[in-house]
């Protein structure tokens, strides 16, 4: 698997950003059969930045309910990235 295919997407939420400031931490959407080694290598080589800790949740999929259709929303994974004091990454800067 190539660091591309393991990092989906970057969540940006009020809580995620607190955590940024607060703590230089940062939320990603992973694969779901990624383990913390390979999500630390891939945040490493793609941002170019040293990791500190990778701490990873399963995200259960919601029930929905639209009249008498039900449906759930997929399953996913998230990771939640620790960086090294001083390391920054500027794609989130803007945001």
């Amino acid at each position: 698997m190539t660091p591309y295919n393991i990092i989906i997407r970057p969540l940006m939420t009020e809580k995620t950003t607190k955590q940024k400031e607060a703590s230089n931490q940062l939320s990603f959407e992973v694969d779901r059969q990624a383990n913390r080694i390979e999500i630390r290598r891939a945040i490493e080589m793609i941002f170019t930045v040293r990791v500190a800790k990778v701490r990873t949740m399963q995200v259960k999929g919601k029930t929905k309910q639209r009249g008498r259709i039900i449906g759930k929303r997929r399953n996913w994974k998230k990771a939640i990235v620790t960086l090294m004091p001083g390391e920054r990454i500027a794609f989130f800067e803007g945001a």
